[in-house]
């Protein structure tokens, strides 16, 4: 099971952080960072099948690949934006890590407005 492999590797990660964060902090943020890219990459596939997955049910839905492609990103975007906010809290700069956060909330506003745009035109036509 890959997940025990992830977790496994994540708890000895998390324990040489903790275990040199008092001696060598910048050397804890830099391990810390390199176990959350490493993690990242172990399931880099399973993201992409999940993509491939999801296109494939909107070519058969017939639902206009810009959507999708849409949703997709913003996704991204969170997960993206979760993992930088994670790395400044852990180097203890939950400041910049609530601006973080903040900005990718107004880029996911940003990248769903085309789809909010196209509900809205929708909800017109339909009332008469």
């Amino acid at each position: 099971m890959e997940i025990v492999q992830i977790v496994g590797f994540g708890l000895i990660a998390a324990i040489l952080v903790v275990l040199l964060k008092n001696q060598r902090p910048e050397i804890a943020v830099l391990l810390s960072v390199t176990a959350g890219v490493i993690i990242f990459l172990l399931v880099a596939t399973k993201i992409k099948a999940v993509v491939d997955v999801l296109g494939d049910l909107a070519d058969h839905a017939q639902v206009n690949s810009f959507y999708l492609a849409t949703v997709l990103k913003i996704v991204g975007v969170a997960y993206i934006a979760e993992f930088g906010a994670q790395v400044c809290r852990d180097a203890g700069e939950s400041a910049i890590a609530a601006k973080v956060e903040f900005a990718a909330k107004v880029l996911v506003m940003v990248l769903a407005l085309p789809i909010i745009v196209a509900i809205m035109e929708s909800v017109i036509r339909l009332i008469p």
